[in-house]
Protein backbone atom coordinates (compact mmCIF):
# COMPACT_ATOMS: atom_id res chain seq x y z
CA UNK A 1 0.00 0.00 0.00
CA UNK A 2 3.05 2.19 -0.28
CA UNK A 3 2.23 4.67 -3.37
CA UNK A 4 3.00 8.13 -3.52
CA UNK A 5 0.24 8.57 -5.77
CA UNK A 6 -3.24 10.68 -4.53
CA UNK A 7 -5.16 7.70 -4.07
CA UNK A 8 -5.64 5.03 -6.77
CA UNK A 9 -4.81 1.45 -5.59
CA UNK A 10 -5.38 2.29 -1.99
CA UNK A 11 -9.04 3.26 -2.20
CA UNK A 12 -9.81 0.56 -4.98
CA UNK A 13 -7.97 -1.91 -2.57
CA UNK A 14 -10.35 -0.42 0.06
CA UNK A 15 -13.53 0.56 -1.55
CA UNK A 16 -16.48 -1.92 -0.47
CA UNK A 17 -14.73 -1.83 2.77
CA UNK A 18 -14.96 1.78 3.34
CA UNK A 19 -18.60 1.89 2.10
CA UNK A 20 -19.35 -1.04 4.80
CA UNK A 21 -18.03 1.99 7.31
CA UNK A 22 -19.90 4.36 5.59
CA UNK A 23 -23.00 2.33 5.73
CA UNK A 24 -22.40 1.48 9.73
CA UNK A 25 -21.76 5.30 10.42
CA UNK A 26 -25.13 5.74 8.42
CA UNK A 27 -27.36 3.20 9.92
CA UNK A 28 -28.08 5.09 13.29
CA UNK A 29 -28.78 8.29 11.31
CA UNK A 30 -32.18 9.55 11.15
CA UNK A 31 -35.04 8.34 9.27
CA UNK A 32 -34.92 10.24 5.50
CA UNK A 33 -31.03 11.16 6.31
CA UNK A 34 -30.27 12.21 2.56
CA UNK A 35 -26.47 11.57 2.81
CA UNK A 36 -25.95 7.60 1.67
CA UNK A 37 -22.80 5.40 2.30
CA UNK A 38 -21.53 5.70 -1.81
CA UNK A 39 -21.95 9.26 -1.38
CA UNK A 40 -20.05 9.09 1.77
CA UNK A 41 -17.15 7.21 0.35
CA UNK A 42 -17.03 9.33 -2.38
CA UNK A 43 -16.79 12.60 -0.87
CA UNK A 44 -14.27 11.46 2.08
CA UNK A 45 -12.18 10.28 -1.38
CA UNK A 46 -12.46 13.81 -2.75
CA UNK A 47 -11.32 15.13 0.28
CA UNK A 48 -8.62 12.39 0.60
CA UNK A 49 -7.90 12.91 -3.35
CA UNK A 50 -7.16 16.62 -2.82
CA UNK A 51 -4.29 16.19 -0.41
CA UNK A 52 -1.32 15.56 -2.46
CA UNK A 53 1.46 13.05 -2.28
CA UNK A 54 0.55 10.87 1.28
CA UNK A 55 3.15 8.08 1.52
CA UNK A 56 0.60 5.58 2.85
CA UNK A 57 2.45 3.44 5.00
CA UNK A 58 -0.24 0.82 5.40
CA UNK A 59 -3.97 -0.46 5.53
CA UNK A 60 -4.38 1.02 8.72
CA UNK A 61 -2.60 3.98 7.79
CA UNK A 62 -5.14 4.68 5.42
CA UNK A 63 -8.38 3.93 7.17
CA UNK A 64 -7.08 6.16 10.33
CA UNK A 65 -7.11 9.25 7.96
CA UNK A 66 -10.25 7.95 5.72
CA UNK A 67 -12.45 7.66 9.61
CA UNK A 68 -10.92 11.05 10.10
CA UNK A 69 -12.28 12.29 6.67
CA UNK A 70 -15.61 10.30 7.07
CA UNK A 71 -15.94 12.32 10.61
CA UNK A 72 -15.54 15.37 8.87
CA UNK A 73 -17.90 14.96 6.07
CA UNK A 74 -20.80 13.65 8.52
CA UNK A 75 -20.36 16.69 10.97
CA UNK A 76 -20.21 19.47 7.90
CA UNK A 77 -23.45 17.73 6.50
CA UNK A 78 -25.00 17.55 9.89
CA UNK A 79 -24.11 21.66 10.13
CA UNK A 80 -25.47 22.30 6.43
CA UNK A 81 -28.44 20.33 7.67
CA UNK A 82 -28.83 22.59 10.63
CA UNK A 83 -28.62 25.84 8.75
CA UNK A 84 -30.59 25.12 6.31
CA UNK A 85 -33.76 23.92 8.65
CA UNK A 86 -33.38 24.69 12.21
CA UNK A 87 -36.39 23.72 12.79
CA UNK A 88 -35.24 20.11 12.43
CA UNK A 89 -33.24 18.29 15.08
CA UNK A 90 -29.98 18.07 14.95
CA UNK A 91 -29.31 14.19 13.64
CA UNK A 92 -28.82 11.62 16.32
CA UNK A 93 -26.09 8.74 16.58
CA UNK A 94 -25.44 5.63 18.59
CA UNK A 95 -22.58 4.97 20.44
CA UNK A 96 -21.63 1.38 20.65
CA UNK A 97 -21.54 -0.44 23.85
CA UNK A 98 -18.79 -0.88 25.82
CA UNK A 99 -18.11 -4.08 27.54
CA UNK A 100 -21.40 -4.90 28.95
CA UNK A 101 -23.43 -1.91 28.76
CA UNK A 102 -26.01 -0.18 26.59
CA UNK A 103 -25.81 2.22 23.56
CA UNK A 104 -26.38 5.72 24.01
CA UNK A 105 -28.05 7.48 20.98
CA UNK A 106 -26.28 10.97 21.01
CA UNK A 107 -26.92 14.17 18.84
CA UNK A 108 -24.09 13.71 16.33
CA UNK A 109 -22.64 17.14 15.91
CA UNK A 110 -23.12 17.15 20.50
CA UNK A 111 -21.03 13.73 19.88
CA UNK A 112 -18.23 16.10 17.70
CA UNK A 113 -18.19 18.70 20.09
CA UNK A 114 -17.79 16.80 23.00
CA UNK A 115 -15.07 14.49 20.88
CA UNK A 116 -13.08 17.81 20.31
CA UNK A 117 -13.38 19.06 23.62
CA UNK A 118 -11.93 14.90 24.90
CA UNK A 119 -8.69 15.32 21.95
CA UNK A 120 -7.77 18.30 24.15
CA UNK A 121 -7.63 16.55 27.50
CA UNK A 122 -7.10 12.31 26.30
CA UNK A 123 -5.91 12.27 22.59
CA UNK A 124 -5.30 8.50 22.35
CA UNK A 125 -8.91 7.80 24.51
CA UNK A 126 -10.09 10.40 21.42
CA UNK A 127 -8.56 8.45 18.74
CA UNK A 128 -10.12 4.93 19.84
CA UNK A 129 -13.34 6.51 19.52
CA UNK A 130 -12.68 8.10 15.91
CA UNK A 131 -11.33 4.32 14.59
CA UNK A 132 -13.99 2.57 16.44
CA UNK A 133 -17.35 4.90 15.65
CA UNK A 134 -16.18 6.47 12.25
CA UNK A 135 -13.63 4.53 10.99
CA UNK A 136 -15.28 1.51 11.80
CA UNK A 137 -12.38 -0.46 13.62
CA UNK A 138 -12.44 -3.52 15.97
CA UNK A 139 -10.20 -3.59 19.05
CA UNK A 140 -7.53 -5.52 17.51
CA UNK A 141 -7.21 -3.55 14.58
CA UNK A 142 -7.24 -0.47 16.57
CA UNK A 143 -4.76 -2.10 18.73
CA UNK A 144 -2.43 -2.59 15.61
CA UNK A 145 -3.51 0.69 13.99
CA UNK A 146 -2.01 2.66 17.21
CA UNK A 147 0.41 0.70 18.13
CA UNK A 148 -1.20 -0.33 21.55
CA UNK A 149 -2.41 -3.56 23.18
CA UNK A 150 -6.38 -4.43 23.22
CA UNK A 151 -6.34 -4.41 26.57
CA UNK A 152 -4.85 -0.74 26.48
CA UNK A 153 -7.61 0.00 23.48
CA UNK A 154 -10.61 -1.69 25.93
CA UNK A 155 -9.55 0.90 28.56
CA UNK A 156 -9.15 3.90 26.28
CA UNK A 157 -12.67 3.24 24.79
CA UNK A 158 -14.50 2.49 28.05
CA UNK A 159 -12.99 5.57 29.52
CA UNK A 160 -13.93 8.19 26.31
CA UNK A 161 -17.19 6.26 26.01
CA UNK A 162 -18.21 7.06 29.95
CA UNK A 163 -16.50 10.79 29.83
CA UNK A 164 -18.85 11.23 26.34
CA UNK A 165 -22.01 10.39 27.59
CA UNK A 166 -21.14 12.14 30.82
CA UNK A 167 -20.42 15.23 29.07
CA UNK A 168 -23.63 14.63 26.65
CA UNK A 169 -25.69 14.08 29.73
CA UNK A 170 -24.76 16.89 31.44
CA UNK A 171 -25.33 19.05 27.95
CA UNK A 172 -28.66 18.34 27.55
CA UNK A 173 -29.60 18.87 31.24
CA UNK A 174 -28.07 21.90 30.84
CA UNK A 175 -30.15 23.08 27.95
Amino acid sequence: MSSPEPLGPAFEELYDELRTIAAACLRNERPGHTLQPTALVHEAYLRLSAVRRIEWQNRYHFLRVAAYVMRQVLVSHARRRRTLKRVNPSPVIELPPASGRESEVCDALAVHEALVRLEGSHASPAKVVELRFFGGLTEDECAECLDLSRATIQRHYSFARAWLVRELRRERTAS
